[in-house]
């Protein structure tokens, strides 16, 4: 008995710290739409920098709810093809005529050895925005909308509280049941690596960005290294953001004004998704992998366990675990307009998200780590 509850008591104990001490990551209290920042005296220009490959259902609608906004200072856009076999340039040339930013499309050039494609297509974005000299630039994706306002709110942040990175972590697609599955989770287990809190506070070094929408400061990008100090990285935003907070403050919030259209409409499609970069987050380790296994298991899998199977006081503190987490999946629940109920399968859902790292680790074993759009990017950071 004695054993039984000692090992009940520990997932108690890590949610106890996680909802009390873990940076409030589960609240979600880092909004665009909370405490906005007010207009500058000035708008300085900005150059939005897209990399697109195959994204021609995506484009015309991403492009246009850039060319809509409502920004009161100078606006251009960089969209690089990146080897397109599918018209996304055509279609982007075709949405942006009669717009009143100017459009400049760059033809990707083939991708050399160390790089990932993203950051290469992002680096020559980079060095043809360069020619305008912005004070700001904008990393996004092909497949993310905008509404009309979200820039202005974005500049405005980042002038008043003097940011090198402001990024917002966009609304995911949540409509199929794969989606409505799996995506809040993913959301939330973000914010617990990465409470925003802590990423947000320049004493604390954890740091991290939401590569869809980033505002970075051109010359604080260039003291950190230019895009080339990430080069080699899958997870070219927290790498970005990581690089960013050594020149200055950053600032990573929840929006519902920026939304991405990818659809994942099967579980397999996530499970590629997450296994593309899970097991390079975890450094290729094995060691880092087993530890990743025993604390989910731990964390995530170990109340539902103890609730079902354990008897007298190990059950109890079990229950009262598994409703603490599912107290805090509230937040991102309702961020996603699903019911409080989806917060006791997170037991479940965590069981997915580690059997996609599992996979993660197996395609690296393969020779098909960070396998996207027919590209496989295997060690491009130089990792064994």
């Amino acid at each position: 008995m004695i054993v039984g509850l000692a090992v009940a008591l520990v997932p108690f104990a890590v949610w106890l710290y996680l909802i009390g001490a873990h940076g409030r990551f589960w609240r979600g209290l880092e909004r665009d739409d909370l405490d906005p920042a007010p207009a500058p005296h000035s708008w300085p220009a900005v150059t939005a920098v897209i990399p697109a490959r195959d994204e021609a259902d995506n484009i015309a609608a991403s492009l246009g709810s850039l060319l809509r906004q409502d920004y009161p200072g100078p606006l251009r856009i960089t969209l690089v093809d990146d080897q397109s076999s599918d018209g996304t340039a055509a279609i982007a040339a075709q949405a942006a005529r009669g717009a009143n930013h100017p459009l400049t499309i760059v033809s990707g050039r083939p991708l050399p050895s160390g790089w990932t494609g993203k950051v290469w297509a992002l680096q020559q974005g980079v060095a043809q925005a360069d020619e305008a000299e912005p004070r700001y630039l904008l990393f996004t994706d092909a497949d993310i909308v905008y509404a009309p306002h979200v820039l202005r709110g974005l500049v405005a942040r980042a002038q008043s509280q003097h940011l090198v990175l402001t990024s917002l972590m966009v609304k995911l697609r949540c409509e199929s049941r794969a989606e409505r599955t799996l995506i809040p989770a993913f959301v939330f287990f973000f914010q617990m690596l990465y409470p925003f809190s802590w990423v947000n506070r320049p004493s604390v070094k954890t740091a991290a960005a939401a590569g869809g929408c980033m505002l970075v400061e051109r010359q604080a990008l260039r003291a950190a290294g230019g895009i080339e100090a990430i080069r080699g990285a899958l997870i070219d935003d927290c790498a970005l953001g990581k690089k960013l907070k050594t020149v200055g403050p950053i600032w990573l919030g929840l929006t519902q004004q920026v939304a991405s259209l990818r659809p994942y409409r099967s579980f397999g499609d996530i499970r590629r998704m997450v296994a593309r970069s899970a097991y390079y987050q975890l450094g290729y380790s094995p060691l880092l992998l087993a530890a990743t296994i025993a604390g989910l298991s731990l964390t995530f899998l170990a109340p539902l366990l103890i609730t079902v199977f354990a008897a007298g006081i190990g059950h109890l503190i079990g229950g009262l675990t598994w409703g603490l987490m599912a107290i805090a999946f509230q937040p991102t629940l309702r961020l996603y307009r699903l019911g409080p109920l989806w917060g006791f399968g997170l037991p479940i859902i965590a069981a997915f998200y580690l059997s996609f790292t599992l996979d993660s680790a197996y395609q690296h074993r393969r020779g098909r780590s960070g396998l996207w759009k027919g590209r496989i990017h295997a060690n491009a950071s130089g990792r064994p």
